[in-house]
């Protein structure tokens, strides 16, 4: 992967090891940790053991019925609103 970093100077230079732009206020363009969980190209895949278990523990903190057979983006939005909902990952 190659990635566009500044300088000294401000210029540009490529980074091969992150894949993520930085301009020179250090912000990170073109990073994929802000995508849209209905863009991932692997979202409609069973969701990992690790969604899984937090999934589960975030549900039974909220009393909410745990989806064990949802996607990887369903686990992923479905966690954002059991955060939002408990004050957890805030």
């Amino acid at each position: 992967m190659t990635t566009e970093n500044t300088d000294q100077t401000g210029d540009l230079f490529e980074d091969n090891n992150t894949g993520n732009t930085t301009n020179d206020n250090g912000e990170i363009k073109g990073s994929n940790t802000e995508k849209d969980p209905d863009d991932w190209t692997t979202g409609d895949e069973p969701m990992t053991g690790a969604q899984h278990s937090y999934l589960k523990t975030l549900s039974d903190e909220a009393k909410e019925e745990f989806g064990e057979s949802l996607t990887k983006a369903e686990a992923s939005k479905k966690i954002d609103e059991l955060q939002h909902k408990t004050g957890r990952g805030l």
